[in-house]
Order: C-alpha cells, then sequence, then structure tokens
C-alpha cells in the first residue's frame, strides 16, 4: 500500500513536478509546485476540494515527483508531460496547428504575405491571428487600399506586362516599373503604420498629401489619396475596439454550461479586433472556470508568444505576463464580448452534437449495429490512370472528424489501376500497424467503392484475424447522383439504399468526401512531384544542381515551362544551347 504520510514527509522544499499514478502506473494527474512538499501535502492534509478531486485521491496508488531550479522550469516540464502523457485528471487543451501570421518580406518590393512556421530575420512579421481567413482579410484590405504585390519573388522578377490584380487596382505592378521604388516604399510604409496600429498618422499623412495634390491642381492623385483615407477611415470606424491605439491583447473567458466547458480567445492586434477562437477542453467536467482558465494559459502560452496584455473572465496569475481581470471599463466590455462568444459556442456544440449523435443513431439502426458503434473509419484510393496511386484513411470518433488521425499511403507493388490490390494493400498496412501498436480498432469500416474493393477489403480483414469488424461500400448508384448511393453491406451479401434525406445517408455521405477530398490532395501532390522530376530528369545534361536552380529561380516545372528561351538562359549556370534544349523538350513532351 502507498503509504502518504512517510513520502510527503521526504518530499524536498524545492520547485518542481509531481505525477500521480494508478494502480497500472498510467498518469493521473501532472502538476507543478512551487514547493513540493507543501503543494503534495495540500491535497491529504485537508478536506479535497471537489467531488473531482475526492475520486483521483481515491485512485493513486504512487506518486513520483521531479525537483526543477524555478517555477518556470517547472510550468515548462509540467505542460511536456501533460501533451505527453494525458493524464486523466488534467484539464487538456490539444490545439497542434500553430497560428497564422501576416508577413511583409524585406525585398527591394516588399510583397504581403500569408506566413506560418519558421520566420525569417530579414521579413517583417504582425500577428498572431486565429484564423486563416482573418489574415487574408488583412491582406485584401492592404490591398485595396495600399495596393502591394502579393505575388511570389519568382514571378515578380519574371513578368513582362502587369498582371490582372494590377488591373483591378489591387497592386501599382512594380514589377514593371510603373511605380517607382521610393513611391513604393511609401506604400509599405503606411502598410506598415496601419498594422502596427497607428492609422491615424496613416490618415494624417494621407490627408496632407490630398490637399498638396489638390493645390497644385494634380487632381487624380489627389482622389486617389482621397479614396485611401476614406477606405481608412472606415475600417477605423468598424474595426477598432478602444480608444487606446496600437494595443496588443489576448482575451481570454471562461463558459461551463451543461457539464461542457468553453474557452473564447479574443485576439485584438494594434487595436484592432482581428478574431476569436473558441477552444473545447478535455477532462473539464467538474471543474471551475478558474481552473480552466488557468490551465488554458500554462498551456497556450507555452507555445504562442505572449501579448503586452492578458485580459482574463478569472483572477489567475502567469508568470512573466500582464494578466488583468477587470470590473469596468473598456477592458471589461472586450470580456462580456468574449463570454457571449463562448456561450454561443457552447450552444453551436450542443446543436451539432445532437445533429451527430442522431445521424450515428440513425446509421446504427439501418445497418443493424449496435449502439457501441462510435469510430468510422472510412477509405479511398486515387489516381490518374494507375499514375501515382495514393490511398486515406480519414477517421470519425466522439461525433466528429478526427484530422490528426488521417493517414495517407503510397501504393506500390500493384499493376497500375488494380483498385482492388491497391485497396487491400492499405488495410493490411493499416491495421498491421494499428495491432502493433495496440491502437485504436475502428467499429465501422466503410470503403468508397463497389463490390470488387468491398472483397477486397474484407479478404485483409480476414488475414489480421478482423473480420469481426463490419465492412461497408459505398457504391455510387447507376446514375452516380449524391442520395442515389447502395451500400454494400459484406457479411449479409446484400445492398441497401436508404432515401437521399436519411441522417444515416447523410453521415456516410460527410465521411465518404472528407475521405475523397483527402486521397485527392494527396495523389495530385505525389502525381506533380513525380512528372516534375522525371520530366526534368529526362533532359541531357540537366544534373541536380541544375534543376534545383531552375525550380527555385521559375518557382516550380509549371514556371519553367512557361518561360522564355531568352529567360531560362538568365539562370546560372544554363547557356543558351541548354536554354534551347530545355524549352524544345518541355514543349514536346507537354504537345499532345
Amino acid at each position: 500500500m502507498f503509504d502518504v504520510k512517510t513520502f510527503v514527509a521526504g518530499l524536498p522544499n524545492l520547485p518542481g513536478v509531481y505525477r500521480m499514478l494508478g494502480a497500472r502506473g498510467e498518469a493521473l494527474y501532472v502538476g507543478k509546485a512551487r514547493d513540493l512538499k507543501k503543494r503534495v501535502g495540500s491535497y491529504f492534509h485537508k478536506q479535497a476540494s471537489s467531488p473531482r478531486i475526492q475520486m483521483m485521491l481515491s485512485q493513486v496508488a504512487s506518486i513520483e515527483v521531479t525537483a526543477s531550479r524555478s517555477e518556470g522550469e517547472a510550468l515548462l516540464l509540467e505542460n511536456n508531460l501533460i501533451k505527453s502523457l494525458a493524464p486523466r485528471y488534467n484539464i487538456l487543451f490539444r490545439d497542434d496547428k500553430s497560428y497564422p501570421y501576416l508577413t511583409v518580406t524585406g525585398h527591394e518590393f516588399p510583397r504581403l504575405g500569408f506566413h506560418r512556421g519558421a520566420k525569417d530575420r530579414q521579413n517583417r512579421y504582425f500577428g498572431p491571428f486565429p484564423h486563416a481567413y482573418a489574415v487574408r482579410e488583412s491582406i485584401q484590405l492592404l490591398q485595396r487600399v495600399f495596393r502591394l504585390r502579393t505575388c511570389e519573388d519568382t514571378v515578380f522578377e519574371n513578368r513582362s506586362r502587369p498582371c490582372l490584380l494590377h488591373q483591378i487596382h489591387r497592386c501599382t505592378a512594380p514589377c514593371t516599373g510603373l511605380i517607382s521604388a521610393g513611391q513604393y516604399a511609401e506604400d509599405v510604409a503606411n502598410a506598415v503604420l496601419f498594422l502596427e496600429g497607428r492609422e491615424d498618422d496613416v490618415i494624417r499623412g494621407l490627408s496632407d498629401k490630398m490637399s498638396a495634390a489638390a493645390d497644385a491642381q494634380h487632381y487624380e492623385k489627389a482622389a486617389a489619396y482621397r479614396d485611401q483615407v476614406r477606405a481608412l477611415s472606415r475600417v477605423q470606424a468598424r474595426q477598432y475596439v478602444e480608444s487606446n491605439r496600437g494595443v496588443d491583447a489576448d482575451v481570454v473567458a471562461c463558459a461551463i454550461e451543461g457539464g461542457i466547458a468553453c474557452v473564447n480567445l479574443v485576439m485584438i492586434r494594434g487595436g484592432r479586433h482581428v478574431g476569436d477562437r473558441s477552444f473545447f477542453p478535455s477532462n473539464a467536467e467538474g471543474a471551475t472556470p478558474g481552473e480552466v482558465v488557468a490551465a488554458f494559459l500554462e498551456q497556450h502560452y507555452l507555445d504562442q508568444p505572449l501579448p503586452a496584455l492578458v485580459v482574463t473572465s478569472e483572477p489567475v496569475e502567469l508568470e512573466n505576463a500582464n494578466v488583468v481581470n477587470p470590473s469596468h471599463g473598456e477592458r471589461r466590455v472586450w470580456l462580456e464580448m468574449a463570454c457571449k462568444n463562448a456561450e454561443l459556442a457552447i450552444g453551436q456544440r450542443v446543436r451539432d452534437r445532437a445533429t451527430q449523435e442522431g445521424r450515428l443513431q440513425a446509421l446504427r439502426e439501418a445497418l443493424g449495429l449496435p449502439e457501441s458503434v462510435q469510430r468510422i473509419e472510412c477509405f479511398d484510393i486515387s489516381h490518374t490512370m494507375g499514375e501515382a496511386t495514393v490511398a486515406a484513411c480519414v477517421v470519425y470518433d466522439r461525433q466528429q472528424m478526427q484530422k490528426s488521425e488521417y493517414r495517407r499511403f503510397n501504393i506500390h507493388d500493384v499493376t497500375p489501376g488494380d483498385d482492388y490490390a491497391a485497396m487491400r494493400q492499405v488495410l493490411s498496412r493499416r491495421y498491421e500497424r494499428v495491432n502493433a501498436e495496440a491502437g485504436k480498432i475502428p467499429d465501422l469500416v466503410l470503403i468508397d467503392g463497389g463490390k470488387g474493393q468491398v472483397s477486397a477489403a474484407k479478404a485483409a480483414m480476414v488475414e489480421l484475424g478482423m473480420n469481426d469488424i463490419a465492412v461497408v461500400g459505398i457504391a455510387k448508384g447507376p446514375e452516380r447522383k449524391p442520395g442515389l448511393e447502395e451500400l454494400i453491406i459484406e457479411s449479409e451479401a446484400r445492398t441497401l439504399q436508404l432515401p437521399p434525406s436519411h441522417p444515416g445517408l447523410h453521415l456516410i455521405q460527410a465521411i465518404r468526401d472528407e475521405a475523397h477530398r483527402f486521397a485527392i490532395v494527396g495523389h495530385r501532390a505525389r502525381r506533380g512531384k513525380a512528372r516534375m522530376r522525371s520530366m526534368l530528369n529526362e533532359i541531357p545534361g540537366i544534373g541536380a544542381k541544375r534543376r534545383q536552380a531552375l525550380i527555385e529561380h521559375f518557382g516550380g516545372l509549371r514556371g519553367v515551362q512557361a518561360a522564355a528561351i531568352d529567360d531560362i538562359a538568365k539562370v546560372e549556370g544554363i547557356s543558351r544551347p541548354l536554354a534551347e534544349r530545355i524549352y524544345r523538350h518541355l514543349h514536346e513532351s507537354a504537345s499532345p
């Protein structure tokens, strides 16, 4: 038996991390402490603060501790362990996607761009933004007002005439010299001021230039400045959330209703509300809003940059952060907005769950499946006349698509175009690995295909000893129209056609369409890579370095194919005769 009293007595008065373990060694809870002895002892020296904690303590069979040099180091270790162990009683926030940024490159004629991942010191980055569309919306606004380019550098350097964006007044065409470097730099500087929240300075400067142009009777130029001022004024009236321009802040609010906890994160950058995002934690049953917010802050800002200000709905502390819990004023208005967003997100989630549960229940009844059926995996094969065959597996579980569990498989060693062999291979590879790693077994396997694909899939399952799992095919029907699909139920050797309005059919269609999309994306990527490699490999005199130089200069095979001989000859290491040979080979290969 675990002797709590003796264990606590031997703990040091140091910062660190403790791990509460169950009888089988599974992680129940991971926590950090300024003082390990006091923090761990507090669980057993007083009444548990909630039924949830009482339940956890009743299952503790042992405790492990790791001392650290500081509380900050303990925080880092705690969150790494939470991510790797996923303890049953920790509130878990899973958000694997990196946040997007808007970038202004360090080019002589800088471009606006969308960015994720590692940053380049030569460029400037603004954000992060909560969603990709928030970045794209900002880029479109800056294009309308300041007319900055968004094309890649390889395209910019090889244009001979303005593109469509110039014709619709979204770019000043610096690629063809229609604007001087000085004038373009001025537009870039104004765009940067706008992104920094200094819009008043931009409007004031543009207004002065408008007046000067009008005084000099340059009325077209004055009208252009006027349009910029009007556009910025409209944005200013609609977008700013407070009078203190230029502020960067995150607003974090928690709502708990009907046992569902939601954290809404509102992002304010440069004084502008750029969007919000809702998070639904795992293992939050019985937790207080304060506990949920504290868990979110610790896990979220482990990987994300801290803004100058964090406004929270609960009084919590976060190391090295300015965290406030306002009771009045403009910040309270921000907070009420975030709280309302969280409540709306919970309402939507409840409605989605009801819809998904209704669809799943209808599918169970239609196929005669038990109530325990929850996890569905769907497979699809994609290729072009047998070329670059790719199989995809998508997963539906816990009433939603689980994108982190999707997998693609490059099919090999089968006759090109043999979908039956491809299907058999992908199921064998998928479930051999699942069995080897003791992974999750599906309750139902869907196959996008007819009787042949279903038979191949079932044969693979039987070989693996998984013949008790239901396998259902989705054939498109005689007219290949949505709603006319035939379900091939392998175990009963029969087909079933559900009415177009059947909720179970809607669930199958959604999962099937997602598998189809995921397979096509993988196939196109593999096919494009193979074609690019093969076409350039076939040209005599083109080695690895010259191929790489061509791809980098023109941004891909399409860029090389679109280039003239003179443009190809400008690439380092490419002579005029070799450029002619490359041009001739690519265009002869492309012709029917």
